[in-house]
């Protein structure tokens, strides 16, 4: 049995599994598609619901996922003493032997010349081949800035990867987390205006996924305009925080023509505040 066959049926067992059902044969023609698991997931600079910083635990916790593609947010490389001023994305990747392509958010000058640059931001990881990869701009408040005014900057992150043989459009992404919506809102509507980007008129409906901390319920009017292009897989539980979580922020949307969902669920861990989202996808050739 493979190690695929077994984590699923390990998932089954635990009750992690949502209730997403596959769909019929019929729905893309049988033998027509290619299965593919992805992941989202907010590793909180490396530490855990404690505080700890403890990469150990979470490279053991997305080994466990089997995911062929994990988006993470909240990455560190060489940002500061929190993390141990390591690089995250890269020390992640090479423990699951996995490619890598980071999107920072912010790029600040190093304390110390000669050193490297800080940054934070979002990443992909992908068992896949990364043909390409672009940092895109969005609507951001600046974290860094005393008096921010909304305006473009970059951190949201999209690879095209070649999954056996065919292309697929992966993005990354971390919303605006304040209350008021009116960022998150710009957000939406420039995701949107990127993704749409990547269809060419005329052609077959690009293969899209979309992975993030989008800071919102999935019935926030914010977020409503994503679901009229993209589905959204409802992995049946709150994701955050991840001890006792109450609320769904966590996601894994995909393009609704070209891509269907299998299976879905939150992984029970306290590796980081958030609880990964596991998806068991089929994209159409």
């Amino acid at each position: 049995m493979s190690l695929r066959r077994r984590t699923v049926e390990v998932l089954i067992a635990a009750g992690l599994l949502g209730t997403a059902v596959a769909p019929p044969a019929s729905a893309f023609g049988q033998g027509h598609t290619v299965p593919l698991r992805v992941a989202t997931y907010n590793i909180h600079a490396g530490a855990g619901m404690d505080n700890v910083f403890d990469l150990d635990r979470q490279a053991a916790e997305l080994r466990s996922l089997d995911a062929d593609v994990i988006g993470l947010q909240e990455v560190d490389v060489h940002w500061g003493t929190r993390s141990e001023w390591r690089d995250l994305a890269a020390e992640l990747a090479e423990r699951l032997h996995m490619q890598v392509s980071f999107a920072p958010i912010y790029s600040l000058d190093p304390g110390t010349p000669g050193a490297p640059r800080r940054e934070f931001g979002v990443a992909v990881l992908s068992r896949y081949r990364i043909v390409s990869a672009e940092n895109h701009e969005i609507t951001r408040l600046s974290t860094q800035d005393p008096n921010p005014v909304p305006a473009p900057a970059p951190g949201f992150g999209e690879v095209v990867l070649r999954v056996k043989g065919l292309p697929v459009h992966v993005y990354v992404t971390h919303l605006d987390y304040r209350g008021d919506p009116s960022v998150r809102t710009a957000q939406v509507a420039d995701t949107r205006r990127v993704m749409a980007e990547d269809e060419a008129p005329g052609r077959q409906k690009v293969r899209q996924i979309l992975l993030g901390d989008f800071n919102a319920a999935p019935a926030a009017p914010e977020l409503a305009p994503l679901w009229e292009e993209l589905t959204d897989i409802e992995p049946g539980g709150p994701t955050y925080p991840a001890q006792d979580p109450v609320r769904r922020i966590d996601y894994v949307a995909v393009s609704k023509d070209s891509v269907r969902v299998r299976d879905a669920a939150v992984a029970e861990t306290l590796a980081s505040d958030h609880r990964p989202v596991v998806a068991d996808l089929l994209l159409r050739r």
